[in-house]
């Protein structure tokens, strides 16, 4: 036994009291996981194995690479230089002690006289003692809390991708899953998404569509020229003859689609895949694939159906109601590998035949008779249509041969060394010299909005792969219906083909060359690989036209016109196939890495879209790990639903699963679950950008108050001799962090909305206003480092100032001569901490953009707290403190009009100058976020929604499209507007609506009174 989590080797032998013990191999498909159901029989024989350190948990334990996102990694690079100031603040502070003690007179006052040991410690010993206390001293400068409270935004942010209802389906009654938090704001910073075919961008749904026998098409119902044609009708499509052996062959690839598979039939109410009879039973298909189900189902209706598997002997019943029976002898069954499966079964006459259906490319090469052409024709062109294909072969053995079979095939599954290197060696010299029949097409429908999110996914900047196992012509139509490839885009192909006719080194070179020489004399938008100065984008309201048209850099009416000339841009997609690939991943001889990676970067570096075809597991795993390795370091984002997609899932940054029909192995070691790939356009435009946006200012901001609030206690050292005196109180101290500053930035990461959700997922392209982490950049950080040195600077001085001209009395405090008011160093630190925790605070309100009761309540809530507090810990007099140095400081401080001036004027000349940067910045170099909010802060202004009257405008014009082409330095003007009416149309509105638009078809009359376009707002006067 191979001690493996996926696979067992094993035999067992049975043992009869008068008869030779018999060996039986166990496999795989022998094992029985936890919570499997017992069908079919009364009784089995089992026994317990992978025990103790043989479990799953115990095999599977592996150290892996944790996933970590951007912004933790920022967080600890930022970490790490706030460690160095902290040291060099000790290390200051340590020096200019020891200088300010060398003088004696500084070093042993009156009051202070050292005693002998003091002067005769240790120099060395009383530096670093000092060091180590200066340490402390500065230590709050490190953000530890902000790690708990980063902590506790992604737990319990995670909770609103699980509660949005936008998400949930109701066809499958779930919702979505997080299964870590930790990668919340990764999902705003994906540049790379990589995605499976089946069940991902498609249903996973097969339909049976048609069958070709030796170039005859067969399908239930179908129409040609006009004529319909129903059950068993055959279209001839290519030329070729009919009669008895034509009708006996295709009688033969009927039987060939009723045995060649694994399904299985229950006799069930309820359950996946249930199918009705015609006469009212239920029969229920059961299949671990759905590709079997519809080839069951749709031979079914052809007049073949498949009834049972009883004591070995598969049943089908016949066109003419009459019953056959199949010894079924072996099953050699389907891997990734050879991509093929075949059964081995004996009629009733005696005769072994070996049917086997595969892909194209694994059932061609092994025909020695049948009509090869004219079965490649049509399954090319069913390939075109996005039809999945699959090719139906047979052989007839002799009992010698099956005989000779048999026995090789029972050594190799008895073997319990390298049992699968051998089994396919027996497969592949059984499945050879095949009599081709046919072909089958299924269709795969694609799911719905799949398009719809593709376009979105790529105008928000990110690069979409393909990455299937289909073959090229059945993926590349897939890519056209969800828009990854429009007709505009010039496909490059780097297939086995191509290879053929060209050396890899030559074809790599071409296309970069090819690729480089077009696209040199025009720009080139590095997100989404689309060229020219504008975002192709549908502009679905009024906004929205006058926002493109603002980030542009165009008129409205030029930004409008420039959707007309798309066809002056270039863009490429690649597709590229598995083996390619493999040559491509190849190590160059001397052992150092392929060049041929770096080619192969380059030219998809340029390309809006790459598929890749025929592509096993590992190689899609692969596919990841070169885009994560390259210079660029992008952040990679791989979704699928199947077990075959775990390995790419694993491998990206951020891993999505689908809930779908294939079995949960890709939501299990998924980070995120979605039920459908629709849903994956909110998780990113959404749920991502909210959660970097609020992440980031989380970050930035617990490192800048820190700041504020620790430098005044390094600048407290130059006026206190350098004597680890703390400027604050030890309760300050403690709650700064904890109490006073800590909720609300805390329900700011969990509730800010600079934009609102609809304005997120109609405009993609406010996605990479946040790219590259361009909120946690190096030059953010400093901003924020030195903003919070300005505040704590304005704090510190600003209050040392008040002391200006201040005496000293009997007890030691200081009185300003012209006040009569009492400070002390207790006094000043509580002012300097007064305006701290009101400038954080208010810096933070200022910052937000979506105001709620809670965010009120907190707000102005811990500023109510840290004032009743200071007056209940300085006007109270505790009995468990030992001594109180706070009592009656903050009602002594707040007792004067100056110190209310103070406050006041100190937080508006800290907060005056990040202020006045964002105005400057939002006037002169506003990022598409705020030109948008600006857009939607008029209208609300001015309320402007769909359905509500405008004010009567200077002029109106109105033209169709075919008009202005025609006249396009014409137009028709109504001075005499009063009234317009937005309302939103779509094109068929106009075809289908002749009399309420006053139209027919493109055709505008002069005298109309609205402005025509293909679709959006219809502006009518």
């Amino acid at each position: 036994m191979v001690n493996q989590v996926l696979s067992f080797v094993g035999r067992i032998n049975i043992y009869h009291e008068t008869e030779e013990p018999i060996a039986r191999p166990l496999g795989s498909e022998n094992v029985l996981l936890r919570g499997a159901t017992l069908k079919n029989t009364q009784s089995i024989y089992g026994v317990a194995i992978y025990t103790g350190m043989e479990t799953k948990m115990a095999l599977n334990y592996q150290s892996k690479s944790q996933k970590r996102s951007a912004v933790e990694k920022s967080m600890n690079m930022f970490l790490i230089v706030y460690l160095c100031i902290l040291i060099s603040k000790a290390l200051i502070t340590t020096v200019l002690k020891y200088l300010w003690q060398s003088d004696s007179v500084r070093d042993e006052p009156w009051f202070n006289i050292k005693t002998q040991a003091e002067r005769q410690r240790n120099k060395f010993l009383s530096s670093f003692t000092d060091f180590l206390a200066f340490m402390v001293l500065f230590n709050y400068i490190i953000p530890v809390s902000m790690y708990v409270t980063v902590e506790m935004q992604k737990f319990l942010g995670s909770y609103f991708i699980s509660w949005d209802e936008e998400m949930f389906d109701d066809e499958i009654c779930e919702g979505p899953i997080v299964n870590t938090s930790d990668l919340n704001e990764e999902l705003g910073q994906v540049e790379y998404v990589f995605t499976d075919k089946t069940g991902t961008l498609t249903e996973n749904n097969m339909e049976f569509i048609e069958c070709c026998i030796d170039g005859h098409v067969h399908v239930q119902h179908s129409i040609s020229n006009g004529q319909s044609f129903y059950s068993n009708a055959v279209i001839d499509f290519i030329d070729a003859p009919t009669g008895i052996a034509d009708q006996e062959r295709k009688e033969l690839f009927f039987r060939a689609l009723c045995l060649c598979h694994t399904v299985q039939v229950k006799r069930e109410d309820e359950n996946d895949y249930q199918k009705q009879h015609q006469d009212g039973r239920s029969s229920v298909y059961i299949s671990s694939s759905p590709d079997e189900i519809a080839l069951v189902e749709g031979v079914k209706r052809l007049g073949y159906t498949f009834l049972q598997v009883k004591d070995n002997f598969m049943e089908l019943e016949n066109p003419e109601a009459e019953i056959e029976r199949y010894e079924l002898l072996q099953i050699l069954n389907f891997d990734s590998v050879r991509r093929r499966m075949s059964v081995i079964v004996r009629s009733i006459t005696g005769e072994i035949i070996l049917f086997c259906k595969g892909a194209d490319l694994s059932i061609f090469p092994r025909v020695k008779a049948g009509k090869l052409d004219l079965v490649r024709q049509r399954v090319q062109q069913n390939a075109v249509e996005g039809l999945r294909t699959l090719c139906v072969a047979y052989k007839v053995l002799t009992s010698e041969e099956y005989d000779n079979v048999h026995t090789r095939l029972q050594n190799a599954k008895l073997a319990l060394q390298e049992r699968d290197r051998k089994l396919a060696e027996v497969y592949d010299l059984i499945e050879n010299d095949l009599d081709l029949l046919g072909a089958t097409a299924v269709e795969d429908r694609l799911q719905d909005k799949a398009a719809e999110t593709v376009e979105a996914l790529q105008k928000a900047g990110m690069k979409v792969w393909v990455l299937t196992g289909d073959k090229m012509e059945t993926a590349a139509a897939t890519c056209y219906a969800c828009k990854l490839f429009r007709r505009s885009t010039q496909l490059f192909e780097l297939t086995t083909k191509r290879i053929e006719e060209q050396s890899l080194h030559d074809v790599l070179f071409d296309l970069n060359r090819t690729i480089i020489r077009q696209s040199g004399s025009l720009p080139r938008d590095t997100y989404s690989g689309e060229y020219g100065t504008f975002v192709k984008v549908h502009r679905h309201s009024h906004f929205t036209d006058h926002f493109y048209a603002t980030i542009d850099g165009l008129s409205p009416r030029t930004a409008s016109e420039t959707r007309f000339s798309q066809h002056d841009f270039h863009d490429y997609g690649l597709i590229i196939d598995g083996t390619t690939l493999s040559l491509i991943m190849k190590p160059a001889e001397n052992g150092s890495s392929s060049n041929y990676k770096d080619l192969f970067l380059e030219i998809c570096h340029n390309c809006s879209g790459v598929l890749c075809c025929r592509m096993a597991p590992l190689q899609k795993a692969q596919i990841v790990k070169l885009i994560k390795s390259s210079k660029e370091h992008p952040i990679t984002l791989a979704i699928g639903d199947g077990a075959n997609d775990v390995s790419m899932i694993l491998e990206a940054h951020v891993g999505i699963g689908i809930l779908g029909k294939e079995g949960r192995q890709a939501a299990r070691n998924s980070d995120y679950c979605i039920p459908k790939f629709k849903h994956l356009k909110k998780l990113l435009l959404v749920h991502g950008h909210y959660y970097y946006i609020r992440i980031a200012q989380l970050v930035q901001y617990f490192f800048y108050k820190n700041v504020c609030f620790i430098f005044p206690q390094f600048l407290y050292q130059f006026f206190c001799g350098f004597s680890q005196q703390p400027l604050y109180d030890t309760a300050y101290l403690t709650l700064y962090n904890i109490s006073f500053t800590s909720l609300p930035i805390l329900l700011y990461s969990l509730m800010e909305q600079h934009i609102s959700i609809d304005a997120l997922r109609r405009n993609p392209l406010l996605y990479r206003d946040v790219a590259k982490n361009s909120l946690l950049c190096w030059k953010s950080f400093i901003y924020w480092t030195f903003l919070g040195v300005f505040d704590a600077v304005v704090f510190f001085f600003g209050a040392y100032f008040i002391f200006d001209n201040s005496t000293m009395t009997s007890n030691g405090q200081l009185m300003r001569a012209n006040l009569n008011m009492m400070f002390g160093n207790w006094t000043f630190g509580t002012l300097v901490f007064t305006v701290l925790v009101f400038t954080v605070t208010l810096k933070l309100a200022l910052d937000t953009h979506h105001w709620t009761w809670v965010n009120h309540f907190v707000m102005w809530g811990s500023l109510l707290f840290y004032i009743i507090f200071s007056f209940l810990w300085g006007g109270i007099i505790w009995p468990f403190l030992n001594y109180q140095r706070m009592y009656y400081v903050f009602m002594q401080m707040l007792s004067t009009g100056p110190a209310w001036l103070g406050i006041i004027l100190l937080i508006t000349i800290s907060l005056l100058p990040d202020v006045v940067k964002k105005v400057l910045c939002r006037q002169l170099w506003p990022t598409a976020t705020e030109k948008l909010q600006d857009i939607l802060r008029q209208i609300k202004k001015d309320h402007v929604s769909e359905f509500s009257p405008l004010a009567p405008p200077q002029s109106s014009t109105y033209t169709n499209n075919i008009y202005r082409r025609h006249q396009q330095t014409k137009s028709i003007s109504t001075p005499d507007s009063r009234k317009v009416t937005h309302t939103y149309w779509v094109e068929d509105d106009y075809c289908n609506n002749p009399s309420l638009f006053d139209c027919s078809g493109n055709h505008c009359p002069s005298d109309a009174r609205y402005i025509f376009v293909p679709s959006g707002l219809e502006t009518t006067v």
